[in-house]
């Protein structure tokens, strides 16, 4: 069985994908979110979930600021990171993760190492050494 929340998150993404929320749609969506498999139950902490939440609404206007930084201030220098996956992650915060430096126009995940880094690409105004 899925966790609370991991359901919540399926629906959301079911929701935005979709972009109905029709009687039809959410009874689909919520059999959607039931058969998709999933991992054991693992603990996951509303503490860890209400914390990436507000990182994303801190993120929203981070991204437009970015988003007209990248039109008027030329950045020409790009280069790609390791970045490591903050400790005792579930799957759906990971998700939400990838979701957090994707959303932003400077940052975008490349790939996710299982044993814990993400591999992330940036742009910068300056060489970064």
């Amino acid at each position: 069985m899925i966790g609370h929340l991991n359901l919540i998150l399926r629906l959301a993404i079911w929701f935005l994908l979709t972009a109905s929320l029709s009687v039809p749609n959410i009874i689909i969506g919520i059999a959607v979110a039931l058969l998709l498999p999933g991992r054991p139950k693992t603990s996951e902490s509303l503490k860890d979930w209400l914390r990436v939440l507000g990182e994303v609404l801190v993120a929203i206007p981070q991204a437009y600021f970015e988003a007209f930084e990248i039109m008027f201030r030329p950045h020409k220098y790009e280069d790609v990171i390791m970045e490591r996956v903050k400790p005792q992650r579930t799957p759906g915060l990971i998700f939400l993760d990838i979701f957090l430096i994707t959303f932003t126009p400077k940052t975008i995940v490349l790939k996710y190492h299982e044993e814990g880094s993400y591999e992330v690409h940036r742009i910068s105004r300056r060489k970064r050494t």
